[in-house]
Protein backbone atom coordinates (compact mmCIF):
# COMPACT_ATOMS: atom_id res chain seq x y z
CA UNK A 1 0.00 0.00 0.00
CA UNK A 2 1.39 3.43 -0.92
CA UNK A 3 2.83 5.88 2.06
CA UNK A 4 3.41 8.95 3.02
CA UNK A 5 7.01 10.60 1.96
CA UNK A 6 9.55 10.29 4.93
CA UNK A 7 9.91 13.99 5.25
CA UNK A 8 6.35 14.30 6.85
CA UNK A 9 5.90 11.05 8.54
CA UNK A 10 6.84 12.45 11.96
CA UNK A 11 5.43 15.90 11.64
CA UNK A 12 1.57 15.08 12.74
CA UNK A 13 -1.06 17.61 13.27
CA UNK A 14 0.19 20.75 14.95
CA UNK A 15 -0.50 22.13 18.19
CA UNK A 16 -2.06 25.09 16.75
CA UNK A 17 -4.92 22.47 15.30
CA UNK A 18 -5.22 20.51 18.05
CA UNK A 19 -5.93 23.76 20.28
CA UNK A 20 -8.32 25.32 18.04
CA UNK A 21 -10.47 22.49 18.48
CA UNK A 22 -10.36 22.48 21.68
CA UNK A 23 -11.29 25.49 22.34
CA UNK A 24 -13.69 24.95 19.54
CA UNK A 25 -15.45 21.95 21.36
CA UNK A 26 -15.63 23.74 24.87
CA UNK A 27 -16.44 27.04 23.66
CA UNK A 28 -13.01 28.80 25.27
CA UNK A 29 -11.76 32.25 24.46
CA UNK A 30 -8.70 31.37 22.31
CA UNK A 31 -5.67 33.16 22.91
CA UNK A 32 -3.99 30.77 21.12
CA UNK A 33 -3.23 30.95 17.79
CA UNK A 34 -2.13 34.75 17.21
CA UNK A 35 -5.25 35.82 14.97
CA UNK A 36 -6.46 38.86 15.28
CA UNK A 37 -10.70 38.96 15.84
CA UNK A 38 -11.28 42.60 14.17
CA UNK A 39 -10.91 44.12 10.78
CA UNK A 40 -8.32 46.25 8.84
CA UNK A 41 -9.00 49.72 8.88
CA UNK A 42 -11.41 50.15 6.60
CA UNK A 43 -9.95 51.95 3.85
CA UNK A 44 -7.46 49.27 3.45
CA UNK A 45 -10.13 47.33 2.53
CA UNK A 46 -11.74 49.56 0.14
CA UNK A 47 -8.50 49.63 -1.27
CA UNK A 48 -8.83 45.92 -2.10
CA UNK A 49 -12.23 45.89 -3.54
CA UNK A 50 -11.14 48.78 -5.48
CA UNK A 51 -8.37 46.57 -6.89
CA UNK A 52 -10.19 43.51 -7.63
CA UNK A 53 -12.61 45.90 -9.60
CA UNK A 54 -9.94 48.25 -11.60
CA UNK A 55 -9.45 45.66 -14.73
CA UNK A 56 -8.79 42.28 -15.92
CA UNK A 57 -5.13 42.58 -15.54
CA UNK A 58 -5.30 42.97 -11.60
CA UNK A 59 -7.07 39.40 -11.35
CA UNK A 60 -4.50 37.83 -13.45
CA UNK A 61 -1.16 36.94 -12.42
CA UNK A 62 1.21 39.14 -11.36
CA UNK A 63 4.62 39.23 -11.98
CA UNK A 64 7.14 36.67 -9.83
CA UNK A 65 8.80 39.02 -7.82
CA UNK A 66 5.81 40.89 -7.20
CA UNK A 67 3.30 43.87 -8.46
CA UNK A 68 5.59 46.79 -9.03
CA UNK A 69 3.61 49.25 -6.96
CA UNK A 70 4.40 46.73 -4.08
CA UNK A 71 7.68 46.09 -4.98
CA UNK A 72 8.35 49.79 -4.77
CA UNK A 73 6.18 50.17 -1.93
CA UNK A 74 8.36 47.94 0.17
CA UNK A 75 11.30 49.30 -0.89
CA UNK A 76 10.22 52.39 0.42
CA UNK A 77 9.29 51.50 3.49
CA UNK A 78 12.55 49.78 4.13
CA UNK A 79 14.23 53.27 3.26
CA UNK A 80 11.71 55.58 5.15
CA UNK A 81 11.34 53.25 8.31
CA UNK A 82 15.53 52.01 8.61
CA UNK A 83 17.81 53.97 6.08
CA UNK A 84 17.68 50.71 3.67
CA UNK A 85 18.52 51.31 0.36
CA UNK A 86 17.07 47.98 -1.33
CA UNK A 87 16.78 47.44 -4.96
CA UNK A 88 13.43 47.28 -6.38
CA UNK A 89 13.64 45.20 -9.46
CA UNK A 90 16.46 42.68 -8.10
CA UNK A 91 16.34 43.24 -4.33
CA UNK A 92 12.78 42.44 -3.49
CA UNK A 93 10.26 39.04 -3.61
CA UNK A 94 6.58 39.25 -2.77
CA UNK A 95 5.74 35.91 -1.40
CA UNK A 96 2.86 33.87 0.29
CA UNK A 97 3.09 35.08 3.74
CA UNK A 98 6.52 35.25 5.59
CA UNK A 99 6.19 31.47 5.76
CA UNK A 100 6.50 31.09 2.34
CA UNK A 101 9.22 33.83 2.48
CA UNK A 102 11.25 31.82 5.11
CA UNK A 103 10.82 28.83 2.94
CA UNK A 104 12.24 30.17 -0.38
CA UNK A 105 14.94 31.90 1.60
CA UNK A 106 15.99 28.36 3.04
CA UNK A 107 15.72 26.92 -0.20
CA UNK A 108 17.22 29.14 -2.09
CA UNK A 109 19.90 29.92 -0.13
CA UNK A 110 21.38 27.00 2.47
CA UNK A 111 22.66 23.39 0.43
CA UNK A 112 22.28 19.72 1.85
CA UNK A 113 24.76 19.38 4.94
CA UNK A 114 25.00 22.66 5.66
CA UNK A 115 24.42 23.62 9.29
CA UNK A 116 21.69 26.27 10.26
CA UNK A 117 21.54 27.76 13.85
CA UNK A 118 17.51 28.34 15.00
CA UNK A 119 17.58 30.23 18.06
CA UNK A 120 14.69 28.66 20.70
CA UNK A 121 11.62 28.90 21.16
CA UNK A 122 11.28 29.38 17.43
CA UNK A 123 8.17 29.64 14.81
CA UNK A 124 7.07 26.32 14.11
CA UNK A 125 7.76 26.07 10.23
CA UNK A 126 11.55 26.51 10.97
CA UNK A 127 12.44 23.81 11.19
CA UNK A 128 10.97 21.60 8.59
CA UNK A 129 11.94 23.99 6.47
CA UNK A 130 15.65 23.61 7.23
CA UNK A 131 15.52 19.83 7.37
CA UNK A 132 13.47 19.66 3.87
CA UNK A 133 16.32 21.90 2.94
CA UNK A 134 18.41 18.49 3.50
CA UNK A 135 20.51 20.80 5.90
CA UNK A 136 21.07 20.70 9.83
CA UNK A 137 19.42 22.11 12.66
CA UNK A 138 21.51 24.06 15.43
CA UNK A 139 19.56 24.49 18.44
CA UNK A 140 20.57 27.57 20.69
CA UNK A 141 17.84 28.90 23.78
CA UNK A 142 16.83 31.88 24.85
CA UNK A 143 17.05 31.41 29.04
CA UNK A 144 13.69 32.29 30.99
CA UNK A 145 12.42 34.19 32.41
CA UNK A 146 14.55 37.47 30.60
CA UNK A 147 14.43 35.58 27.69
CA UNK A 148 18.22 36.22 26.60
CA UNK A 149 20.90 34.83 24.50
CA UNK A 150 23.98 33.56 26.42
CA UNK A 151 27.10 34.72 24.23
CA UNK A 152 29.21 31.52 24.57
CA UNK A 153 26.49 29.06 23.56
CA UNK A 154 25.88 31.31 20.57
CA UNK A 155 29.41 31.23 19.70
CA UNK A 156 29.89 27.50 19.96
CA UNK A 157 27.27 27.24 17.75
CA UNK A 158 29.04 28.94 14.74
CA UNK A 159 30.93 26.03 12.85
CA UNK A 160 32.81 26.05 9.68
CA UNK A 161 29.69 24.30 8.10
CA UNK A 162 27.30 27.24 9.06
CA UNK A 163 25.62 28.45 6.20
CA UNK A 164 22.66 31.13 8.00
CA UNK A 165 21.48 31.83 10.80
CA UNK A 166 17.51 32.07 11.70
CA UNK A 167 16.51 35.31 13.36
CA UNK A 168 12.82 36.58 14.50
CA UNK A 169 12.75 39.79 16.46
CA UNK A 170 10.35 41.31 17.45
CA UNK A 171 10.03 38.05 18.98
CA UNK A 172 7.33 35.39 19.02
CA UNK A 173 6.53 33.80 21.40
CA UNK A 174 8.28 35.63 23.93
CA UNK A 175 7.60 39.39 23.49
CA UNK A 176 11.41 39.88 23.60
CA UNK A 177 13.20 42.84 21.05
CA UNK A 178 16.36 42.14 20.49
CA UNK A 179 18.87 45.16 21.74
CA UNK A 180 21.28 47.05 19.02
CA UNK A 181 24.30 44.71 21.43
CA UNK A 182 22.86 41.50 20.83
CA UNK A 183 22.15 41.89 17.23
CA UNK A 184 25.84 43.47 16.83
CA UNK A 185 26.85 40.58 18.84
CA UNK A 186 25.18 37.90 15.94
CA UNK A 187 26.48 40.67 13.14
CA UNK A 188 30.34 40.11 14.52
CA UNK A 189 29.82 36.05 14.28
CA UNK A 190 27.89 36.46 10.96
CA UNK A 191 30.59 38.13 9.67
CA UNK A 192 33.13 35.96 11.16
CA UNK A 193 31.85 32.89 9.99
CA UNK A 194 30.69 33.98 6.80
CA UNK A 195 27.37 33.56 7.40
CA UNK A 196 23.58 34.47 5.74
CA UNK A 197 21.11 35.72 8.64
CA UNK A 198 17.43 35.08 7.82
CA UNK A 199 15.76 37.55 9.66
CA UNK A 200 11.84 37.24 10.38
CA UNK A 201 10.78 40.54 11.47
CA UNK A 202 6.69 40.60 11.00
CA UNK A 203 6.34 42.52 14.15
CA UNK A 204 8.65 45.00 13.15
CA UNK A 205 6.21 47.75 14.16
CA UNK A 206 4.77 46.01 17.13
CA UNK A 207 6.79 47.41 20.21
CA UNK A 208 5.87 49.11 23.31
CA UNK A 209 7.42 52.26 24.86
CA UNK A 210 10.76 53.38 24.01
CA UNK A 211 11.73 50.02 22.63
CA UNK A 212 12.66 50.35 19.35
CA UNK A 213 13.28 47.16 16.08
CA UNK A 214 16.67 47.33 14.67
CA UNK A 215 16.99 45.42 11.64
CA UNK A 216 20.05 43.33 11.61
CA UNK A 217 20.31 44.42 7.88
CA UNK A 218 21.17 48.25 9.00
CA UNK A 219 24.37 47.33 10.69
CA UNK A 220 27.56 48.06 9.56
CA UNK A 221 28.56 45.00 6.96
CA UNK A 222 25.22 42.68 7.29
CA UNK A 223 23.22 44.24 4.27
CA UNK A 224 24.91 42.09 2.16
CA UNK A 225 24.59 39.08 4.02
CA UNK A 226 21.19 39.15 5.19
CA UNK A 227 17.87 38.77 3.75
CA UNK A 228 14.76 40.25 5.49
CA UNK A 229 11.47 38.98 5.93
CA UNK A 230 8.27 40.81 6.60
CA UNK A 231 4.25 40.27 5.97
CA UNK A 232 1.47 42.75 5.92
CA UNK A 233 -0.74 40.50 8.39
CA UNK A 234 0.66 41.60 11.38
CA UNK A 235 0.95 45.15 11.12
CA UNK A 236 -2.20 45.71 9.71
CA UNK A 237 -4.60 42.97 10.81
CA UNK A 238 -5.41 40.75 7.54
CA UNK A 239 -3.48 37.92 8.00
CA UNK A 240 -5.72 36.11 5.47
CA UNK A 241 -4.47 38.11 2.88
CA UNK A 242 -1.12 35.41 3.23
CA UNK A 243 0.98 39.23 1.78
CA UNK A 244 4.69 38.67 2.78
CA UNK A 245 7.92 39.59 1.30
CA UNK A 246 11.80 38.96 1.36
CA UNK A 247 14.45 41.96 0.66
CA UNK A 248 18.08 42.07 0.87
CA UNK A 249 21.11 42.42 -1.46
CA UNK A 250 20.52 41.54 -5.28
CA UNK A 251 23.11 38.46 -5.10
CA UNK A 252 20.96 36.79 -2.05
CA UNK A 253 17.32 37.69 -3.09
CA UNK A 254 18.42 35.79 -6.73
CA UNK A 255 18.60 32.90 -4.55
CA UNK A 256 15.23 33.25 -3.12
CA UNK A 257 13.62 34.22 -6.12
CA UNK A 258 14.33 31.01 -7.77
CA UNK A 259 12.99 28.66 -4.77
CA UNK A 260 9.81 30.86 -5.23
CA UNK A 261 9.21 30.86 -8.41
CA UNK A 262 8.71 26.60 -8.33
CA UNK A 263 6.51 27.12 -5.47
CA UNK A 264 3.93 30.00 -5.39
CA UNK A 265 5.19 31.62 -8.52
CA UNK A 266 3.15 34.32 -8.19
CA UNK A 267 1.14 35.71 -4.93
CA UNK A 268 -2.54 37.43 -4.52
CA UNK A 269 -2.65 40.09 -6.84
CA UNK A 270 -5.62 42.56 -5.65
CA UNK A 271 -4.57 41.93 -2.15
CA UNK A 272 -0.81 43.12 -3.80
CA UNK A 273 -2.42 46.29 -4.77
CA UNK A 274 -4.39 46.94 -1.21
CA UNK A 275 -1.00 46.01 0.93
CA UNK A 276 0.93 48.92 -1.36
CA UNK A 277 -1.58 51.21 -0.42
CA UNK A 278 -1.27 50.20 3.19
CA UNK A 279 2.01 50.27 3.34
CA UNK A 280 2.51 53.91 2.07
CA UNK A 281 0.00 54.76 5.02
CA UNK A 282 1.27 58.32 6.72
CA UNK A 283 3.35 57.58 10.29
CA UNK A 284 0.31 58.35 12.36
CA UNK A 285 -1.10 55.14 11.70
CA UNK A 286 1.55 53.30 13.39
CA UNK A 287 1.84 55.58 16.15
CA UNK A 288 -2.18 54.61 16.58
CA UNK A 289 -1.17 50.75 16.05
CA UNK A 290 1.10 50.91 18.66
CA UNK A 291 -1.64 52.47 21.45
CA UNK A 292 -4.17 50.13 20.25
CA UNK A 293 -1.75 47.42 21.17
CA UNK A 294 -0.18 48.68 24.13
CA UNK A 295 -3.38 48.97 25.84
CA UNK A 296 -4.01 44.90 25.03
CA UNK A 297 -0.75 44.69 26.36
CA UNK A 298 -1.98 45.90 29.72
CA UNK A 299 -5.01 43.91 29.79
CA UNK A 300 -3.51 40.92 29.34
CA UNK A 301 -0.76 41.75 31.68
CA UNK A 302 -3.37 42.61 34.13
CA UNK A 303 -5.08 39.54 33.78
CA UNK A 304 -2.10 37.36 33.79
CA UNK A 305 -0.50 38.66 37.04
CA UNK A 306 -3.97 38.79 39.15
CA UNK A 307 -4.48 34.87 38.46
CA UNK A 308 -0.67 34.27 39.88
CA UNK A 309 1.08 33.62 36.86
CA UNK A 310 4.78 34.92 36.28
CA UNK A 311 5.79 37.00 33.09
CA UNK A 312 7.60 39.51 32.04
CA UNK A 313 6.24 42.54 30.42
CA UNK A 314 6.17 41.69 26.43
CA UNK A 315 8.38 44.72 24.36
CA UNK A 316 6.91 43.73 21.13
CA UNK A 317 4.99 40.90 19.50
CA UNK A 318 0.91 40.42 20.37
CA UNK A 319 2.48 37.11 22.69
CA UNK A 320 3.12 36.73 26.34
CA UNK A 321 5.06 33.95 27.58
CA UNK A 322 3.94 33.49 31.09
CA UNK A 323 5.30 30.90 34.05
CA UNK A 324 2.14 29.15 36.12
CA UNK A 325 3.62 26.88 38.09
CA UNK A 326 2.73 28.59 40.74
CA UNK A 327 -1.27 27.76 39.90
CA UNK A 328 -0.50 24.44 38.30
CA UNK A 329 1.36 21.39 38.87
CA UNK A 330 2.18 20.15 35.53
CA UNK A 331 3.69 20.39 32.04
CA UNK A 332 2.60 23.25 29.66
CA UNK A 333 0.69 20.14 27.32
CA UNK A 334 -1.63 19.53 30.60
CA UNK A 335 -1.97 23.36 31.32
CA UNK A 336 -3.09 24.33 28.09
CA UNK A 337 -5.34 21.46 27.80
CA UNK A 338 -6.88 22.17 31.82
CA UNK A 339 -7.15 25.34 30.93
CA UNK A 340 -8.78 25.44 27.74
CA UNK A 341 -10.93 22.63 29.09
CA UNK A 342 -11.88 23.41 32.70
CA UNK A 343 -11.22 27.62 32.64
CA UNK A 344 -12.48 28.56 28.90
CA UNK A 345 -9.24 30.02 28.12
CA UNK A 346 -7.20 28.47 25.39
CA UNK A 347 -3.15 29.25 25.22
CA UNK A 348 -0.55 27.21 23.38
CA UNK A 349 2.59 25.15 24.96
CA UNK A 350 5.67 26.56 23.71
CA UNK A 351 7.65 23.19 24.35
CA UNK A 352 6.50 22.47 20.67
CA UNK A 353 8.89 25.42 20.06
CA UNK A 354 11.56 23.56 21.49
CA UNK A 355 14.06 20.88 20.62
CA UNK A 356 14.11 18.05 22.49
CA UNK A 357 16.87 18.47 24.31
CA UNK A 358 16.02 22.22 25.28
CA UNK A 359 11.90 21.89 25.67
CA UNK A 360 12.53 21.62 29.69
CA UNK A 361 13.34 25.23 29.69
CA UNK A 362 9.98 25.84 28.41
CA UNK A 363 7.79 23.21 30.11
CA UNK A 364 6.09 25.21 33.26
CA UNK A 365 5.41 28.06 30.28
CA UNK A 366 2.27 29.36 27.89
CA UNK A 367 1.74 31.77 25.46
CA UNK A 368 -1.14 33.93 25.08
CA UNK A 369 -1.91 35.91 22.10
CA UNK A 370 -3.91 38.94 23.04
CA UNK A 371 -4.38 39.95 19.59
CA UNK A 372 -8.17 40.07 20.37
CA UNK A 373 -10.74 42.70 21.13
CA UNK A 374 -10.39 44.41 24.68
CA UNK A 375 -14.21 43.08 25.75
CA UNK A 376 -13.09 39.88 25.26
CA UNK A 377 -9.10 40.28 26.96
CA UNK A 378 -11.49 41.49 30.41
CA UNK A 379 -13.37 38.38 29.98
CA UNK A 380 -10.25 36.70 29.67
CA UNK A 381 -9.07 38.10 32.67
CA UNK A 382 -12.36 37.17 34.85
CA UNK A 383 -12.14 33.55 33.46
CA UNK A 384 -8.34 33.54 34.72
CA UNK A 385 -9.09 35.24 38.13
CA UNK A 386 -10.34 31.02 38.94
CA UNK A 387 -6.52 30.07 38.84
CA UNK A 388 -5.24 32.92 41.60
CA UNK A 389 -3.89 30.53 44.54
Amino acid sequence: MPTIANRVAELGTTIFTEINELAAQHNALNLGQGKPDFDAPPDILAELTRAAGSGALVNQYAPGTGAPALRKAIADHARRFYGLDVDVNKGVVVTAGATQGVMSSIMGLVDRGDEVIIIEPFFDSYVPNVQWAGAIPVYVPMHPPHWTLDPDELRAAFTRKTKAILLNTPHNPTGRVYTREELQMIADLCIEHDVIAISDEVYEHLTFGDTRHIPIASLPGMFERTVTVSSLGKTFSVTGWKIGWVYGHPNLITGVLRAHQFTTFAVNHPAQIAAAYALNLPGTYYEDFQAMYTTKRDLMMTALNAAGLKTKTPEGTYFAMADFSNVFDGDDIEFARYLTAEIGVACIPPTFFYSNQHAHMASTQARFAFCKSDDMLREVAARLAKLAP
